[in-house]
Formats: C-alpha cells, structure tokens, sequence
C-alpha cells in the first residue's frame, strides 16, 4: 500500500453505529499527503471518493482494511471525481448503488452513480438538527432544496409549512420520497420546481415565512454564479421574512470566507441581525480557516 494511504487508516472515525457520518476529510488538506480522499459511512457501505487518481492495488488494499475494521460493512465503493461522469465502482463485497441513510432519527433515500452527489450532504449535519430543534410551528422556505433534508427536518421538528423551491424536478421528486420515507404527511409541503431569480413572485406567495434557509451552489452553470448573485437573494428577504424570522445563510465556496457573507448582508440587508454559527461535524478538519463550509444564523429585525 502506498504509504500515505497507509496512514489514513490511522486517522479513520470508525463509526459505532449505523448513522451516516464522514469517516475521513482529506479534502481539508489538514493531513499531507490525503489531500484528495474522502471516506464516508452510509451503512453498510463505505464510500471512498478520490479527487484524483490512486494506484489500484493501493486503493483495493484500503477497501480490503475499511472492510475489515468496521464490522458491519458489507460494500466498500469508490467514486472517481477526478474522471468525467464520476465514476463508481466496487471494491469489496456487495455492489450496493441504493440504501436509506439513518441521521438524527431521520432516514434518506441515497443512490451512487446516478449523478455526482449522492443525495446528502454530511457536512450540514448540524444544521439540519438545528432546523429540526428549531422549526416548530414556523412556516419554513428552504431556498436551494436539493433532495429535501432540511425540509424532511424542519417536518419533523413540527414546521406548519415548509416550501422547497429548487430548479431540479428530479430532486424535488427525490425530496418528497423523503418525507414518505419517515412517514411525513405532505399536504402542508410545498414543492416548487422554479429559478428563483426569474420567479420571485412564486416566493412571496407562500409566505411570510418565520424561518429562511438559503444554502446555494457555489457555481451552476447557467443558474447560480455565488460571489455575484447572493446579494440578490438577501436583499429580497424583507419581502419574504415575518418580524424576527430566523435566516439561515450558507456558503459552500472555498474562495469566499465568513466576512463576504457579513458584508454582502450588511450591504443589502442591514435589518438581519448575526446571531450565531453552526459549524460542521468535527470530523470536517481544516487547516485553513473558512475554507470550508460557512452556516450562519441571522435574526430579521426591521
């Protein structure tokens, strides 16, 4: 085995149950050497993500350690992101491509291969139990909505209506399995498959709304440039925001740091007040400060 991959093994976070969790966060740069690996814990699986290549006999020699090392593994996968389409294949045991992730009680439908991004994003583990812990009896707008796990856990957390708005049907499909996978009713939410820029109006009619979160791509291609389209957004929450509304502002860009996020508010917002910041799990080490992923909360006092 390749001598750094050898030592990753030793900074591993074995998992002790079966919720969903990041083993190992190369991407941090915070271990030399293991820049480009990710191992992540969707039980019974580990996945490995390279950012670029390894040596397979290196790779096939991790997979057969993680396998043995965490006793209820039954698959170990790796997904190439350094190659067009991202690649996943199977390293050891079963070809496992579709499970139901367990996180904070909730579960979520994940599938490898189908696209670059699984379903879930681990980093925001916290923040989505702090929209669970916070989010009753609130009317909720999820901005960005992916697959829906803020608003699987803003349901749970006894929300009186979440309204998922994101460009992608397929996504918003995924999401409402998610709720009918813990069981949620969906009568009280509201899926809107739109571009917020273009269809602001779709925004305001479903509020006002006691609790915002906005947790944008960095970059979309033909839909969302970050650095120049985030001022838009928070210099509309006035018009969606009841009086002291809860905002949630993330920011996913290495390039850009907390104080982008503090002046673009101050710029365009001046009545959202900073409250708090939610950092990620642990286990999402990095060596250089805000390079990773940014949650802050924010108070709406006009």
């Amino acid at each position: 085995m390749n001598a750094s991959i050898s030592t990753l093994i030793d900074h591993i976070q074995l998992p002790d149950d079966a919720n969903t969790q990041r083993l190992f966060h190369g991407r941090g740069h915070a271990y030399e050497g293991l820049e480009h690996i990710c191992v992540d814990w969707f039980a019974p699986v580990v996945l490995v993500t390279l950012y670029r290549e390894v040596e397979h006999e290196s790779l096939l020699a991790l997979a057969r350690s993680l396998n043995e090392k965490i006793g209820a593994c039954q698959s170990v996968l790796v997904q190439h992101r350094w190659q067009q389409m991202a690649p996943i294949e199977c390293l050891v045991g079963d070809d496992i491509r579709q499970l139901h992730a367990l996180e904070s009680g909730l579960k979520y439908h994940i599938e490898f291969g189908r696209a670059q991004n699984h379903g879930l994003f681990l980093d925001m583990k916290n923040g989505r139990d702090w929209v669970q812990a916070n989010a009753n009896g609130k009317n909720v707008l999820n901005l960005f909505s992916y697959t829906c796990a803020f608003s699987v856990a803003a349901s749970q957390g006894g929300a009186k209506q979440v309204v998922n708005i994101d460009m992608s049907k397929p996504s918003l499909a995924r999401g409402r399995d998610n709720h009918r996978l813990n069981e949620q009713a969906t009568d009280n939410i509201i899926f809107q498959a739109v571009d917020i820029f273009k269809s602001f109006g779709r925004l305001k009619k479903f509020g006002p709304y006691q609790m915002l979160i906005v947790d944008p791509p960095s970059f979309q291609k033909g839909s969302v440039n970050i650095e120049r389209d985030y001022g838009k957004i928070i210099r509309r929450i006035p018009q969606l925001a009841s009086p002291n509304a809860d905002v949630m502002l993330c920011l996913n860009s290495p390039d850009l740091d907390d104080e982008f996020l503090l002046a673009t508010v101050k710029q365009e917002c001046s009545a959202l007040h900073f409250v708090d910041k939610i950092a990620p799990p642990a286990v999402f080490k990095e060596a250089h400060q805000g390079k990773g992923l940014k949650v802050m909360l924010f108070r709406y006092e006009p």
